[in-house]
């Protein structure tokens, strides 16, 4: 039986500042079957694509990305904000609604020959998605898609992310 996971998805109005609707996935996180569904819906549509690789964006993106690495018999690899990574990295900033910010990984993490899945919780803009894709693209790996819990396709995320796979369980439109 299938589970509404659009249910376990909590409005909370003004955070993190006035005027914005945020999603709020931690009802969905607290449910063992909406997870295990989650998950499962994620790593779909990519099963047998050969995927060696699964990139991660913290910090949400772990939730979801170590389970779908084991679900789809690869390795993960944590993307970062800068400073949190201990070896040689690779560096991507980007551009913010007010400022920029960056993104790294460890530069042995990936190359030639990995095919990758990029995964996070929620496609907004479409930057923070954008600059893991190009982070994956300097290490000479393929970016295979993107998978996302849920896109806020009002934001327009899925146009910065042209040219790449972007599957996503749960739309708002």
């Amino acid at each position: 039986m299938s589970i509404d996971l659009k249910s376990f998805i909590r409005d909370v109005r003004d955070f993190p500042k006035p005027g914005i609707v945020f999603k709020d996935i931690t009802p969905l996180l607290l449910d063992a079957a909406a997870l295990t569904q989650a998950v499962a819906g994620m790593a779909q549509p990519f099963q047998g694509a050969g995927i060696t690789k699964v990139v991660a964006i913290e910090s949400r993106g772990f939730l979801f990305g170590g389970p779908i690495a084991v679900r789809l018999g690869t390795g993960l690899v944590p993307v970062r904000k800068p400073g949190k990574l201990p070896s040689a990295r690779g560096r991507v900033e980007y551009d913010l609604e007010y400022g920029t910010d960056a993104l790294e990984m460890h530069s042995d993490a990936l190359g030639p020959g990995d095919r990758v899945l990029v995964v996070d919780d929620v496609l907004a803009t479409g930057g923070t998605a954008r600059a893991a894709g190009e982070l994956v693209r300097r290490h000479g790996a393929e970016l295979s898609g993107f998978s996302f819990l849920v896109d806020l396709a009002f934001l327009g995320g899925r146009a910065r992310l042209e040219g790449a796979r972007v599957e996503a369980l749960l739309r708002y439109a």
